[in-house]
């Protein structure tokens, strides 16, 4: 029974060490996906402190080295099974190098959930091994059991660090920790002396010092542990419920090249050479369900229906283009390290979803873009890292003629009878695909509030910009490569016998994102291939095609390009660039002096009482009948403009009274000479807003009044525009949401506002302001 006793008090540190070391693992596995890696790491903890157990009457020296040579077999072990769980080919010596080479940074930029693979494998598994051999060493050799949990309890610390904010806080992992470090403490593996006291053989004297300093140092500890408990216990209490700092902020992610960032402009090059071949695919379809047919948004072109290829055939997706700055379309990615399964994202409401698998060999495409049908779901045959927003793919190795890999994509197709109806979003989730950069040329901005006016629901605006492009321009192979704001201004505007309305399906589908975003439609650009379902792709297969977001229905796609065999109408057909104030209309010039008119002869005078109505008569009658004309048609206009005020401020429901106080605001700005676009947000509106007033109120009339002027409660009042700004976003966002004070408060904004810019214009022009007509026929859509 003794030496059973002994046994199991000898067994309790090592496995202590075991569990303390193994219990990392499980935190660190909470991000992988699967339980292979927590296996590997039980393993290598197991592994390390038996190996020290085992050779516990070995030197010293020795034990290291025998230690180490069992974990590099553990750890190729390891490698070989990660490898096989992820397909990965090639040799065990290659799959080695290779994840020792990038073992570190690529579990910091995989993304989560993490698939145990050779290199997201092998630095917990040796971690673990060390931290277990440590632990070992000094708990069972040096016989310094606290000591030797340090190891382990800085691996589960950095276990911790690295899975950061991506799992739910590992409560229960670690309160399993403290409860096993707590009973390793509880069971030493070394007992006391036979007499149980080890100061029972001094002096006297000398046993009651030793005691006494005993008493003096327990004390002195218990004292110092509460203290330290005093004070960091509240710190410790209001980090519980903080977010961590995810570790993955401070390593760079895979990065594309440049020409992968901006691939639109290879369309061109691909364009003079289409018998280039750029891939072999072979598509299968997943049998589609009942009513799931593919939109048709547009026109067709030559290869197939504008919005999808139906058949075996599909889009295969290369890159999407989200970012522009008047000069570029960037991709503007952040590409993560992925496995094979690809993070699921949940399809939108309004469409269907087809399974297309595809095996691609890669034969003369360049890059590390790489090439699937959206949205991919796994890949297999080759390392990829993923950019969950855009669902696009790079090799982070780059592309290599021969390379073949299989796509498993869900393909999403949104319900055509909805489109018509159908929203689109609005807000800072959709910011970056409304953003327009500085410098739109005015013709451009004139072209796309035309089509916007003319066409009130956004898939109706979308279509207009779509059919506009489609009939108007030309595609030509030969068109120079460019997509910035002078190049689309030169193909929407240039001369047709200068080379001017025509170009590849570069400028097409980037005229059509930014005449979309203009027209409040979020738009972004993607680049790919039409894939024919079985057989090589070739560049003459390559281009580029919009696509706008609607709510509830996701990227609907559009093609721009013209008809096949119909010539296009010039543009000037139907749209001329016109200034932005229209010249005063002219009376065609005289082509000739008017000839002389005769004197007139006196007629012989009659009788008094048959004189006919002298001319001063006339004149004075005709002038006065115009001038009452004039003022009643002054007294309707003025009486139409304070009615129509009052139905935006005082009638409808608070929605519509805070909509009418901003189109005070807007149409306040049109009759000051400073309109704002479409295209702005209604904070954009807000400062430009402030500005005008600043602008005005410089040069104005330093005698305004302070009531309207810039004084004393007015003053506050002018700068609610930001208030009305955020009461209009709140309307847009929530309908219904507003109250009747928020109502009355908008209105009496709106009031202070144009009070106070009109007050700072020139005197004729307050005269006019009140009679303008522009308010009365501007629509509410357009007044926005």
């Amino acid at each position: 029974m003794t030496s059973a006793v002994r046994v199991l008090r000898a067994a309790v540190v090592p496995l202590t060490l075991i569990g303390l070391t193994a219990l990392a693992g499980v935190v660190l596995g909470r991000v992988y996906a699967g339980d292979l890696l927590t296996r590997l790491v039980i393993g290598a903890a197991a592994g390390s402190v038996l190996v020290s157990v085992a050779a516990r009457r070995l030197p010293s020296w020795l034990v290291a080295p025998v230690s180490v040579a069992a974990m590099a077999g553990w750890t190729l072990v390891s490698l070989r099974l990660a490898a096989a769980h992820a397909e990965i080919p090639g040799g065990l010596l290659e799959i080695t190098a290779d994840a020792a080479r990038n073992g570190i940074p690529r579990l910091l930029t995989a993304m989560i959930p993490v698939e145990p693979t050779p290199d997201t494998v092998l630095v917990p598994v040796v971690a673990a091994w060390l931290a277990g051999l440590a632990g070992a060493e000094v708990a069972l050799r040096a016989g310094r059991v606290l000591l030797g949990y340090l190891p382990a309890a800085g691996l589960y610390a950095a276990a911790l660090y690295v899975v950061g904010p991506n799992a739910a806080p590992a409560v229960g992992a670690t309160l399993a920790f403290v409860t096993v470090a707590a009973v390793g403490l509880a069971a030493p593996a070394r007992t006391a002396p036979a007499g149980g006291d080890p100061a029972a053989d001094l002096a006297p004297r000398v046993r009651a010092a030793v005691r006494l300093r005993l008493a003096a140092s327990a004390a002195l500890g218990v004292a110092l542990v509460v203290g330290l408990v005093a004070l960091l216990g509240p710190v410790v209490a209001d980090q519980v419920d903080g977010r961590p700092v995810d570790p993955r902020r401070y390593v760079e992610p895979p990065q594309v090249q440049t020409l992968d960032e901006n691939p639109l402009i290879r369309i061109s090059g691909w364009a003079l050479h289409p018998e280039q071949k750029l891939l072999e695919v072979s598509t299968e379809r997943s049998d589609a369900q009942a009513g799931d047919v593919a939109p048709s948004t547009g026109p067709a072109t030559e290869d197939g229906p504008a919005a999808d290829d139906t058949g075996a055939g599909a889009r295969i997706r290369l890159a999407v283009l989200s970012d522009y700055d008047g000069v570029t379309w960037r991709v503007g990615a952040t590409y993560r390290n992925a496995g094979r399964i690809l993070p699921a994202a949940t399809p939108p409401r309004d469409s269907t979803v087809r399974t297309v698998r595809q095996q691609v060999t890669v034969a003369e495409l360049s890059g590390r873009l790489l090439p699937a049908v959206a949205t991919p779901r796994e890949v297999s045959g080759a390392r990829v890292a993923y950019d969950q927003a855009s669902g696009t793919l790079i090799r982070p190795e780059g592309l290599t003629p021969g390379l073949r890999y299989a796509v498993t994509s869900a393909e999403e197709h949104p319900d055509s009878n909805l489109l018509a109806t159908a929203n689109v979003p609005a807000g800072e989730e959709v910011a970056r695909v409304l953003r327009v950069a500085d410098g739109v040329p005015d013709p451009m901005r004139r072209l796309a509030a035309q089509l916007a006016e003319e066409n009130g629901a956004p898939y109706a605006r979308a279509l207009a910009i779509e059919q506009f492009l489609a009939e108007h321009y030309r595609v030509v192979a030969d068109a120079p490569s460019g997509h910035a704001y002078p190049n689309l201004g030169f193909f929407l505007y240039g001369p047709r016998n200068g080379g001017g309305q025509e170009g590849t399906s570069e400028q097409f589908a980037a005229a059509f994102a930014v005449l979309g975003r203009l027209a409040g439609l979020p738009t972004r650009v993607v680049v790919g291939f039409r894939a024919r379902g079985q057989g090589p792709v070739l560049a003459g297969d390559a281009f580029a095609w919009p696509e706008v977001l609607f709510d509830g229905l996701g990227w609907v796609s559009f093609d721009p390009l013209p008809r096949p065999n119909e010539e296009p109408r010039p543009v000037e057909e139907d749209f001329r660039p016109a200034p932005e104030d229209p010249p005063p209309s002219e009376a065609p010039a005289p082509t000739a002096e008017p000839s002389v008119s005769p004197e007139p002869v006196a007629a012989p005078a009659g009788p008094p009482g048959r004189d006919g109505v002298s001319t001063p008569v006339l004149v004075a009658g005709g002038s006065g009948g115009l001038l009452l004309l004039v003022g009643a048609l002054l007294l309707t206009l003025l009486a139409m403009r304070r009615s129509l005020t009052r139905a935006r401020l005082v009638r409808g429901d608070p929605d519509q009274r805070v909509a009418g106080a901003w189109r005070e605001v807007t149409d306040a700005l049109r009759l000051a000479g400073r309109p704002v676009g479409a295209d702005l947000a209604a904070t954009e509106v807000a400062g430009h807003a402030r500005q005008a007033l600043a602008d005005a109120r410089a040069v104005g009339r330093p005698s305004a009044p302070d009531s309207v002027a810039g004084g004393g409660t007015a003053q506050a009042d002018v700068g609610g525009v930001d208030e009305l700004a955020a009461l209009l976003n709140q309307v847009g966002f929530a309908p219904g949401g507003a109250t009747a004070d928020q109502a009355a408060r908008a209105a009496e904004v709106a009031t202070v506002y144009v009070a106070t810019l009109r007050a700072a214009r020139p005197w004729w022009r307050r005269l006019l302001w009140s009679i303008h007509p522009s308010p009365l026929k501007r629509t509410p859509r357009s007044a926005r």
